[in-house]
């Protein structure tokens, strides 16, 4: 008896120090305490505040970038890596969702491109091997989508501890055709119920409920013992699964599940931060080459304008026909038209880049009005260091998140297997049942109009509520159950065609996985022949620019002592501004192909030095790159 005793005493201790602990378990707690359970947490509102790092790079309407600078401003304002800051904090409420028992929601995989570089024509994407952007676009495309996870296999059990009560009063008048049972042939009776359960599920396969249920009845009938009588039981039940069910691991799946989606929303994350920096870095590159392309022009209309006053002045001085001063002309207009289309293509680069690393784009005055001065010159090395082709392989399948998110996919899918073959098997449950009973009241007092007695009450049930619980506890009147239930398909086909989709399933996935190490590969050796080829380039246009330069000065010296044409000069020149323009595209094709090596073998964090937790923080603790000296002019 007083083993019994203390096992109902743990279950009271139990039902009232569980909410505590599970309020512990929780990685995520509402606000307020006891009540902030079910109350609704309140999630920061956005922030569209830049970071102090930008306002600390302008002065005097000049916006001075370096390259680190760039990638510090996107990591701190960009849009596309806030957006999927959102990310790991949705996964961690899936977690939740599936330590409770619920099937937990799939997470987003989609990675945002970055912006493309302004294309009015000209020498942006002249010489380079594929557009970065798409690129980038194309090898995240493996993961992009959403994370399905399957409710296949049998239903888990509810993790989340449940008080369930219950309360209820009724009024009944029932007329009676034989006055022997009530004793009245007119029955008035009052019913007050009240109850509360806890419940709860356990990763075993066992459930559990324990309750206590009251009842209180006063009425007229003439034949009760007591009125008014309150019935009371307390109770345990448990239910155990023993074949489908039965296990930690298969009811456990979910929570598994919703762990490693966790782990794939920090891989794109990190997905989506390597993206936006090998795009901002090539829009930096591209912005580099238009100012340089600018001056190009520039040089160009200074030289055609000079050549214009010169045979201006000849033909005043009778020693040049018209015609030259009119082919001259024509010239300078088309590299003053040059000229605009390269200023226009930087202000649209200007513009393209300050949207990706604001916050609020160019709504800022300061921002918007503000010109880019890139403080990094693109250099090629005399060597190129050389790395194995294995080795870059190696490397990149082991920093590549797509890699990481489709292996992740891989096991999710081998759980979710375990799980719908686990549905294969009959359901067999063990059922347990004890419960304690009691009865109290008080001696009834409405007079029988029946001829005999009914006898005397027992003095033991006798009492209020006090009776009742000391009956419970000391359990006076105990019942005891126990059995199996049994259900078995006799065809199954439902379990056996979802075991059969989530095989093919998986070897869709393992297959995927093949594919993108395949691609990864192709990738790699791409990146380099990108390198070597845009290498070999500029080599090939510094030469021709040399060319061109010794060959204008030839053709200005002719022309000059009378032994050439002005139409030999503008040809040279052309030629000298083309040649000075395919220089630019080489040197960007060439910085553009080393970021695209970098992206491809997973470097770029590591080799801009980003630290994947200040990238999630969107605070960089680097200082900005101190800011030029100011020039006479003010700036």
């Amino acid at each position: 008896m007083l083993r019994f005793q203390n096992i109902i005493a743990v279950l009271c201790v139990y039902l009232l120090i569980a909410p505590a602990f599970a309020q512990q378990a929780h990685e995520i707690v509402a606000p307020g305490g006891v009540t902030g359970r079910y109350r609704t947490a309140q999630v920061p509102p956005i922030d569209l505040a830049n970071s102090g790092r930008l306002e600390l790079l302008l002065r005097a309407g000049r916006l001075y970038l370096s390259m680190q600078d760039t990638i510090a401003l996107a990591l701190e304002n960009n849009l596309d890596i806030e957006v999927q800051r959102y990310g790991p904090q949705i996964a961690d409420t899936q977690v939740l969702r599936a330590q409770a028992g619920a099937f937990a929601e799939g997470v987003s995989t989609t990675v945002t491109a970055g912006p493309n570089s302004a294309q009015p024509g000209g020498v942006a994407q002249s010489g380079v091997p594929g557009n970065p952007s798409t690129q980038a676009s194309a090898a995240s495309s493996t993961a992009v989508g959403n994370t399905v996870i399957t409710q296949s296999g049998p239903p888990i059990p509810v993790f989340e501890p449940l008080l369930v009560g219950n309360a209820s009063w009724a009024h009944q008048t029932v007329p009676e055709s034989s006055v022997f049972i009530a004793g009245t042939d007119q029955l008035i009776q009052r019913q007050d119920v009240s109850g509360v359960t806890y419940q709860q599920g356990f990763t075993s396969g066992t459930s559990v409920s324990f309750g206590l249920n009251n009842s209180t009845n006063i009425g007229n009938s003439s034949t009760a013992l007591f009125n008014p009588v309150t019935t009371s039981s307390l109770g345990i039940t448990v239910t155990q699964h023993l074949l489908q069910g039965f296990s930690i691991a298969v009811n456990r799946r979910q929570i598994q599940i919703a762990r490693n989606n966790r782990e794939l929303s920090d891989l794109t994350f990190k997905l989506q931060v390597i993206t936006t920096v090998a795009a901002v870095m090539d829009l930096y590159w591209d912005l580099v080459t238009f100012n340089e392309n600018v001056r190009v022009q520039q040089q160009a209309v200074a030289t055609s304008t000079k050549l214009y006053e010169d045979n201006k002045k000849q033909v005043e001085a009778g020693m040049m026909a018209p015609i030259e001063v009119v082919r001259a002309e024509a010239q300078a207009a088309t590299d003053q038209q040059n000229l605009t289309v390269a200023e226009t293509q930087l202000e649209q680069q200007e513009t393209i880049l300050k949207n990706a690393l604001s916050r609020n784009g160019v709504a800022s005055p300061s921002v918007a009005e503000a010109r880019i001065v890139p403080t990094d010159r693109i250099r090629v090395p005399d060597v190129e260091p050389v790395t194995p082709m294995q080795d870059l392989v190696a490397t990149a399948f082991s920093a590549r998140p797509e890699l990481g998110q489709n292996r992740i996919q891989v096991t999710n899918q081998e759980i979710t297997l375990r799980g719908s073959k686990n549905g294969l098997l009959p359901m067999l449950d063990l059922v347990a049942g004890m419960t304690n009973n009691a009865l109290a009241g008080q001696i009834s007092t409405v007079q029988s109009t029946l001829p005999f007695s009914f006898g005397t009450p027992s003095a033991a049930f006798v009492g209020g509520y006090g009776t009742v619980l000391k009956q419970l506890f000391a359990r006076n009147y105990p019942n005891y159950s126990a059995g199996f239930n049994l259900t078995i398909p006799l065809r199954n086909r439902s379990a056996q065609a979802q075991v059969i989709n989530d095989q093919l399933t998986l070897r869709q996935l393992q297959l995927g996985v093949q594919r993108l190490e395949n691609q990864v590969r192709v990738d790699v050796q791409n990146a380099v022949i990108g390198v070597r080829n845009s290498r070999a380039q500029h080599q090939a246009a510094v030469k021709a620019r040399v060319l061109q330069e010794q060959s204008l000065d030839a053709e200005q010296k002719k022309y000059a002592a009378g032994a050439s044409v002005v139409y030999n000069v503008i040809l040279t020149q052309r030629d000298l501004a083309t040649a000075r323009q395919n220089e630019l595209a080489a040197e960007a094709a060439y910085a553009k192909s080393k970021v695209e090596l970098e992206r491809v073998t997973g470097r770029t964090l590591d080799s801009n030095n980003i630290s994947l937790a200040e990238a999630f923080k969107g605070v960089v603790s680097r200082a900005p790159s101190p800011l030029p000296p100011a020039s006479p002019g003010g700036e």
